[in-house]
């Protein structure tokens, strides 16, 4: 599986640890939301937060993880958007924020950066050439305002 963060290809050192997996001799990881809000020690660690979460309700909790991984199980369903665009935009999380899932595709790649996304888990599917090209080279201007511009297109031209 290949794995870009800050728009390039890179190595993801941080894989999903499952709730039953033991967590003796692990250094690092991501756990489920669950497992992050049992563990007293939690800084090693990043969460895996359900699309199905209320940012908002949680963030407590969580403000201080490194990584937090978002769902994107289909096309569908974009409540992680709203998951991405809450995290970096209200809440001014500055850390990892990673895509994973079945909907995390190239055609999808520039719109979750705008919404803060930074890291993405890509399909085996995809290639992670194309998905780079997608994040640098696809769109030249967007018109709505997002975390990666405040300003819409037509502030922008005045």
């Amino acid at each position: 599986m290949s794995f870009i963060k800050d728009g390039k290809l890179s190595e993801n050192t941080l894989s999903l640890i499952a709730d039953d997996q033991a967590l003796d001799g692990v250094d690092t990881g991501i756990v489920s939301l669950e497992r992050w809000l049992e563990l007293s020690n939690t800084a090693q660690f990043g969460v895996l937060l359900p699309n199905t979460v209320d940012v908002n309700e949680i963030w407590p909790q969580i403000k201080n993880a490194s990584v937090i991984a978002l769902e994107f199980p289909a096309f569908a369903d974009g409540r992680a958007y709203s998951q991405a665009r809450v995290l970096r935009e209200q809440k001014k999380f500055s850390g990892e924020i990673r895509a994973t899932g079945q909907a995390v595709v190239r055609d999808q790649l520039h719109f979750m950066q705008r919404c803060g996304i930074n890291a993405f888990e890509l399909r085996e599917d995809q290639d992670a050439d194309a998905c780079i090209k997608a994040l640098t080279v696809d769109f030249s201007t967007a018109y709505q305002s997002a975390t990666d511009s405040i300003q819409p297109i037509y502030v922008r031209r005045r």
